[in-house]
């Protein structure tokens, strides 16, 4: 799950992390009374969207009175904004964050994240803040340092004097960047997040740290623990099927291809992808119905396949082991009934009840094609949407 930058620094805050004063506002005659509220300008306005490059699109801009906030905000309010993350299509901006403006003297660049070659936490920083990380590590990766924590001891001290040390931070600044880095991962820890970014974190003139934009990414298993973070979610930035999805238990993920996907688990889901790539095609998506899943859920599986319009037509690949073949079967025969399946479907079932699922298949009376494995299954929805198209 992902937050807006505005709620990332307002968990930054109640961790003892120095970010801006800001405030979220809606419209622009808002936007200008907290302009004023803030105090003495100048001041950022900055479109909140789930993506970064904001400020390449057009959507962080310097402003210098409150009426000049105002007219920003209003004319950023509204508009889509499209940057190397959005794609083409873009984002549309419902909302912009106000914030003080500061002295900036370093950018600098600082994160925390997963790293599963090591299943512990590593602590990434770099002199180049302000730029895509993955740029530098392209070009100049002697300018990343990076220390892995312990889980048990924590991030210490030394890892963090040493991180200060690469960064050029020495003084006053030192004791600073120990301070900050601990609470960043004292955040990381306490918020069970799989991401935290603070891109840049800058050094003012007057010899301050802050944290100027941040992006956090949680581990979606641990919300639970979360209810507060779990409400900060934003529908309106998230894929509309990818959302319904979630709401039935489903592992949902939009693709760019036209052949649906439905499968039972997110290794074969997996497999069933690269297979259909294999042999010419491209797959629509990553479903996955999980474990038990009923019939109710792979009738709405289908749904939120077939509601993508480039769909042009099915594969359905289960390996009963939880899961029954003769409830997939059955589910497969309700939904193609409720929702009228127009395009070619082709089923492979292997696994538990197969000759049950197989037998209720084919007395269906339904254009339902059968598969003999993954390949075969495979090369006939392949051959079919060739065939459509």
């Amino acid at each position: 799950m992902n937050i807006h930058e505005y709620q990332a620094k307002a968990i930054l805050r109640k961790f003892g992390v120095p970010v801006p004063d800001g405030h979220v506002c809606y419209n622009g005659a808002s936007a200008r009374e907290w302009a004023k509220r803030l105090g003495e300008g100048p001041w950022v306005v900055k479109a909140q969207i789930h993506a970064g490059g904001r400020g390449k699109g057009g959507g962080v801009k310097l402003a210098r009175t409150p009426d000049e906030v105002q007219l920003i905000a209003r004319d950023m309010l509204g508009m889509t904004l499209r940057t190397h993350q959005t794609g083409p299509e873009g984002k549309v901006v419902h909302r912009v964050l106000i914030e003080n403006g500061c002295n900036i003297g370093r950018e600098l660049y600082v994160s925390l994240l997963v790293d599963r070659a090591t299943s512990k936490v590593t602590v990434m920083a770099s002199t180049e803040g302000g730029m895509d990380i993955e740029e530098v590590a392209a070009k100049t990766p002697e300018k990343i340092f990076m220390e892995t924590v312990d889980p048990l001891a924590g991030l210490t001290p030394f890892q963090c004097r040493k991180l200060a040390f690469s960064l050029g931070l020495t003084g006053k600044l030192l004791t600073k960047t120990v301070k900050l880095l601990q609470s960043l991962y004292t955040t990381f820890i306490a918020c069970d997040c799989s991401l935290l970014e603070i891109n840049p974190l800058v050094v003012t003139k007057e010899d301050e740290l802050l944290a100027l934009d941040a992006k956090f990414g949680f581990d979606d298993n641990a919300m639970f623990r979360h209810l507060q973070i779990g409400d900060m979610r934003d529908f309106d930035e998230e894929d509309a099927n990818e959302v319904e999805a979630s709401q039935h238990d489903l592992s949902y993920i939009s693709l760019n291809g036209n052949i649906g996907c439905l499968v039972n688990g997110a290794g074969l889901a997996m497999a069933t992808m690269d297979i259909i790539k294999h042999y010419g095609g491209d797959p629509a998506n990553f479903l996955d119905v999980g474990g038990g899943a009923t019939i109710e859920r792979v009738t709405e599986a289908f749904k939120i396949i077939l509601s993508d319009k480039n769909v042009k037509g099915i594969l359905v690949n289960i390996f009963g082991g939880i899961m029954k073949c003769d409830v997939i079967a059955t589910g497969v025969i309700e939904a193609a009934k409720q929702v009228e399946i127009k395009v070619p479907l082709v089923v492979r079932l292997e696994g538990t009840n197969v000759d049950q699922g197989k037998r209720l298949l084919k007395e269906s009376g339904l254009n339902i094609v059968a598969a003999d494995g993954m390949a075969d299954g495979a090369k006939k929805i392949v051959q079919a949407v060739a065939a459509a198209t």
